[in-house]
């Protein structure tokens, strides 16, 4: 696969700050702790949220422009890009013009993506991936790779293997109710499929041969006294990078070029993955970051599976979510009537209205409210009324439509086999 170097250069970079909060000093010369984010923690004392463009930087990504986006479109041949891309959400990459590239030469791809199930209901945070995978999966007509890391949550987490497969169950029919193609999409379970597929465990092997303990523990940050289970998990998500993972998918080929769609919280973890790549003869994963959803109070605090009151979540009732946006919501709202007649609301830390920009499909709509609420025109609460009616259909739809998910569908979709894919 053709790479441009000078991008290759810039994308494979790696921050040896992972585990470490930066301490910088602060315009008045005091310490000031600066955006931290790694796999398992994201730190920022903005209510503005991540500085992403200083992430950027910091993690050595690229950041998605307008050109992209237009190549984007010509490429997939669709008159406008999900919106989650052309508003942003989705903001920097690694290699995605490596991808497009392969489909202007005719050539398929699969994407990859995944989910460590915490809780027994996800949130809609946990959707902002798969509402982009699966239109990714719908716009090339590729197949899709889900892995679900129930062996990270036993590792990191006070939870039992019986409670982490409970977990886990309840989160894939969260996820094949956001009806991902049964013929394309293959969902595993890392505790359950790892030692069942010879394809996983060679690449595995190979991987792990080439990576050293003090290369993990300088990129993840781990101690002596973490568990041995944390060392190895980051080669079990490196692992479905490669198509050679999957040789009842794919046909024993192991050159199938894939994009991994996720958090950019997760990129150290393939930063790792397109190091070793290329020792090893296979293809660089490219990568699609996305942004953080902000919890409901405000984007410098963090959802969290053990307070309710930080998301909605996909079990929640209408009265939950009416009252958790009415009550829990942060408002961009000036301190007076009067002050925010004159100078506006803030759309930038309004979290109703930050939820509009991943919900609302139409950008006419969104725009209009973003003019009348930082006109002064529109209070927060008018915003929390439209969102929360939104939210509403949104989750009570996927409630019914998870309803229908029986074990013998969970089963279709975790069953090991030939997606349906034109090579």
């Amino acid at each position: 696969m053709k790479t441009d170097s000078t991008m290759e250069s810039k994308t494979d970079a790696l921050d040896t700050s992972i585990g470490k909060p930066l301490v910088a000093a602060d315009q008045n010369g005091q310490n000031a702790v600066e955006d931290f984010v790694d796999p398992w923690n994201v730190h920022t004392s903005s209510m503005k949220g991540v500085d992403y463009d200083k992430l950027i930087n910091k993690f050595g990504c690229s950041a998605i422009d307008d050109s992209l986006i237009e190549r984007f479109k010509r490429v997939a041949k669709v008159e406008e890009v999900h919106p989650l891309l052309r508003r942003g959400v989705f903001f920097s990459h690694r290699d995605l013009h490596v991808i497009l590239d392969c489909v202007e030469k005719g050539q398929k791809f699969y994407l990859y993506t995944g989910r460590g199930p915490s809780s027994d209901a996800m949130h809609l945070g946990h959707l902002i991936p798969f509402l982009f995978t699966k239109w990714l999966q719908e716009v090339f007509d590729v197949p899709l790779i889900i892995q679900i890391t129930d062996d990270e949550k036993y590792y990191w987490k006070s939870l039992s293997l019986e409670k982490v497969k409970e977990m886990a169950v309840e989160n894939i029919k969260d996820i094949i109710a956001m009806d991902f193609h049964p013929d394309k999409t293959f969902i595993f379970r890392n505790l359950e499929y790892m030692g069942q597929s010879v394809g996983f465990q060679e690449t595995l092997a190979r991987i792990q041969k080439l990576v050293t303990v003090s290369k993990i523990r300088g990129q993840f940050g781990f101690s002596d006294s973490d568990c041995m289970g944390k060392y190895s998990f980051p080669f079990n998500q490196a692992v479905p990078s490669f198509s050679s993972a999957f040789p009842q998918i794919f046909k024993g080929k192991t050159n199938v070029p894939c994009l991994i769609p996720c958090g950019i919280d997760q990129d150290p973890y393939f930063r790792m993955t397109r190091d070793v790549a290329p020792r090893l003869k296979f293809l660089k994963p490219a990568l699609v970051h996305s942004k953080f959803f902000p919890a409901l109070q405000g984007a410098n605090s963090k959802m969290s599976a053990s307070d309710p009151n930080s998301a909605i979540f996909l079990t929640d009732t209408h009265e939950e979510i009416k009252e958790k946006i009415n009550k829990y919501a942060y408002s961009g709202d000036r301190d007076t009537v009067k002050e925010h007649q004159e100078k506006g609301g803030d759309c930038s830390v309004d979290i109703a209205f930050q939820y509009l920009t991943y919900f609302e499909e139409n950008d006419e709509e969104l725009e209009k409210i973003r003019q009348n609420y930082s006109s002064g025109e529109m209070f927060s609460g008018q915003i929390k009324e439209i969102l929360i009616k939104k939210l509403t259909r949104v989750v009570l739809d996927h409630q019914t439509k998870k309803k229908s998910i029986t074990e013998d569908i969970v089963r279709g979709f975790m069953t090991p086999r030939q997606l349906v894919f034109d090579f």
